[in-house]
């Protein structure tokens, strides 16, 4: 497929990303972000195939080299959004949901949302049950409501809601991306910002008509929102020698945290992900691709995340294990609807994966 138009924005390949974060897909239901995926990859890999759980599997033969048994390189990125599914509607059209993934209740008040039924998707709007503002008691207004409080209004009445929505579909938050200064800010850049990082730096090295010796597998995993289900068999399938986790981490460079805990900041490059709770990094491989940013002056950061996890733990305990190290891009205000990244962040990433992969031996 023939590389769409970029935006503005450092020549970065915006449209893209917008069409990947705007597009449903919870953990369980992402077939939407695979098929889009699957047509954009046409043309950049040698075999495409989608596996039992629904992982899309890319593999790219080595370039330029006729080294026998390449070195496995595996890059993960998880498609999943968290969302909610249907669990119940009342006799008045009233939609209660069940979470697919890790939400912060505060952040969930007064929000458009999508209901994506086998025939359509409609537009919602989602709120906590109980009294509004005009009318609730100060310790009303304390209280922070539990996901299962809060209802979908589609407009419809209860018989008309019922036609229309099973139980089971899923349910999405209905916000667009957008640029603002030097980030974009939208739903879902956990995790579809990675998959863009693993689209657009195979198109990198193409560009740069760069050979590689390795054997390039690219996973678009499922259900990483929910436990890394999906990179665990990814993985175990490819068997890689050497696994990249491509994820957000925290960019907690706002007011109200303290600095020791900003994990990452903005602007100031790719990080070089060295430990969370479900895997520590390879030193050796980190200290490789420090060496490459350096090299190629590309700006990065080293970085812990204390709590958290992400499909680069898959990868390193797959099979007989795996070198295996996380690339992850600082996002403000995560798992909400106004996820924020710095675009030169972003770039970073990728660049420093188009430099790296042609060197693997």
């Amino acid at each position: 497929m023939a590389k769409r138009a970029s935006s503005s924005s450092g020549g970065l390949n915006i449209d893209l990303l917008k069409r990947l974060c705007e597009t449903p897909g919870i953990p369980g239901r992402e077939e939407r972000v695979r098929a889009l995926i699957e047509k954009e990859v046409k043309g950049l890999f040698d075999s495409v195939e989608t596996d039992a759980m629904g992982n899309l599997i890319c593999r790219r033969d080595p370039r330029g080299s006729s080294k026998q048994g390449p070195t496995k390189v595996m890059l993960a990125s998880h498609m999943d959004e968290i969302g909610f599914y249907v669990s119940h509607i009342d006799d008045d059209g009233f939609i209660r949901l069940n979470a697919a993934g890790g939400f912060d209740t505060r952040n969930l008040f007064s929000r458009r949302v999508l209901v994506c039924t086998k025939t359509k998707d409609i537009k919602g709007v989602m709120n906590p049950g109980g009294r509004p503002i005009h009318i609730a008691s100060e310790e009303d207004k304390k209280k922070i409501p539990e996901v299962k409080e809060f209802m979908v209004d589609i407009g419809l009445s209860g018989d008309e809601v019922k036609k229309l929505v099973r139980i089971g579909d899923m349910v999405v938050m209905d916000e667009p991306l957008i640029e603002v200064g030097n980030k974009v800010v939208s739903k879902a850049l956990d995790n579809r910002f990675a998959c863009w990082v693993a689209i657009e730096c195979v198109r990198a090295i193409d560009a740069a008509k760069a050979n590689h010796a390795c054997e390039l597998w690219v996973a678009f995993t499922v259900q990483e929102e929910v436990g890394l289900r999906g990179a665990k068999t990814a993985s175990n399938f490819v068997q890689p020698d050497i696994g990249i986790g491509l994820d957000v981490s925290l960019s907690c460079d706002t007011p109200g945290v303290p600095k020791e805990e900003a994990v990452n900041h903005q602007g100031k490059g790719v990080g070089l992900h060295i430990m969370d709770s479900s895997f520590i990094a390879h030193a050796g491989l980190i200290d490789e691709l420090e060496d490459h940013a350096k090299k190629n002056k590309i700006d990065y950061q080293r970085t812990i995340l204390a709590r958290g996890g992400q499909d680069g733990a898959a990868m390193q305990q797959a099979m007989t294990g795996a070198k295996a190290a996380g690339l992850v891009v600082g996002t403000r205000y995560i798992h909400t609807v106004t996820e924020m990244i710095d675009t030169r962040d972003l770039a970073a990433c990728r660049d420093l994966l188009a430099k790296w992969i042609p060197t693997v031996k």
